[in-house]
């Protein structure tokens, strides 16, 4: 299911939902400890993990884009910096394990916002796969088609 986008007052918030079956430490640990990081998301690294720490992001080409850690709970909360925007992993146990949300806080929509959200929820399918121990077959395939659907659904919105 594609994300929720909706504009909130000066920006657009995208949302994405994955009910998981495991544990919220199950799941935080795929965002927060830098060998699992690197399975779902290769060019994003911890620094510092703590409210106002660093995370880094590998621009492939020598340089990386430091995005600074805005909000932490242990095993609740992840929130940075993402260029202008920012974005937020949030994790609530239940019955069934636990409800992973990220949120994108996107100021303005650009020709790359569709990118960056196929993007996000390639990442999400990946670490459900990992912790389910099961394999993407194509994340390009699926970037791909996903990216099409962004567009066209950005292009409704602005």
């Amino acid at each position: 299911m594609l994300a929720n986008i909706k504009k909130a007052n000066e920006h657009y918030v995208a949302r994405f939902e994955r009910q998981l079956q495991h544990t919220a430490s199950e799941i935080w640990s795929f965002l927060t400890e830098n060998e699992k990081l690197a399975l779902w998301f290769a060019e994003l690294r911890i620094e510092d993990l703590r409210e106002g720490g660093l995370l880094k992001f590998d621009m492939q080409d020598g340089t990386f884009e430091e995005m600074t850690i805005t909000a932490l709970q242990h095993e609740s909360i992840l929130e940075f910096t993402w260029a202008e925007d920012s974005v937020r992993f949030e994790l609530y146990p239940n019955s069934e394990g636990c409800l992973l949300v990220l949120n994108e806080t996107i100021h303005v929509l650009t020709p790359h916002t569709p990118r960056d959200l196929a993007g996000w929820h390639v990442c999400l399918d990946v670490i459900q796969h990992l912790l389910d121990g099961t394999t993407v077959e194509s994340r390009e395939t699926d970037w791909s088609h996903l990216f099409e659907q962004y567009r066209e659904t950005i292009s409704k919105l602005g």
